[in-house]
């Protein structure tokens, strides 16, 4: 490592981390306490002064924003629209519980590449076809993860999907249903992942 490379990799250290919650837009087939427990990672999160990332969108990243914003922390989202007509008139998204959106315009795949690259571990909560993409460009990206167990939909299959995907493990996938004993994990996983570098 040149000693360029050591300052700035150095000087990273103060800055804050950056988690992407990951879940079902769509809450209805979520088991009863899912929005809570979305709610509840969101609120984690802003107490270990992490920033936390979403798709801008209703739904869990929603809930996790709100939980958040509430604990006074800063929540960043990433639009699939070009820009915020588009995001409320055509997309018909949120733009409340965010300090920040960044309107993309790459549509919902587009943005789900960025959204997970932007964050140093993603935290997934339930979840259909488009959560199961941002799992899988960030198992592909060797990318921290953490799985919310209990929570329905198709991150209940993700265990047989890696399984049988056999690509290996990424860079580690944890599987909690305990939000505060998940994002502890997580942390640890990021800072031994960052070593790794």
């Amino acid at each position: 490592m040149t000693k360029t490379q050591k300052n700035n990799f150095e000087g990273t250290h103060h800055l804050k981390y950056k988690i992407c919650v990951s879940g079902s837009a769509d809450t209805g087939h979520c088991p009863e306490g899912t929005t809570e427990k979305a709610y509840e990672i969101g609120k984690l999160i802003a107490e270990h002064n992490i920033v936390l990332v979403t798709g801008a969108t209703t739904g869990i990243p929603y809930w996790a924003a709100r939980g958040a914003k509430e604990a006074g922390g800063i929540v960043i989202g990433l639009s699939p629209a070009a820009s915020k007509l588009a995001h409320i008139k055509t997309y018909h998204l949120p733009v409340d519980f965010h300090d920040l959106i960044v309107y993309t315009g790459f549509d919902y795949s587009g943005r789900n590449l960025l959204l997970t690259r932007s964050a140093d571990a993603v935290i997934t909560i339930a979840g259909r076809i488009g959560t199961l993409n941002e799992f899988t460009i960030a198992f592909e990206d060797k990318k921290p993860q953490g799985v919310l167990t209990g929570t329905g939909g198709l991150s209940d299959m993700y265990p047989e999907i890696i399984k049988k995907g056999g690509r290996g493990s990424g860079a580690g996938v944890l599987f909690e249903s305990d939000p505060r004993t998940l994002l502890e994990k997580i942390i640890e996983l990021i800072q031994k992942h960052e070593k790794e570098i």
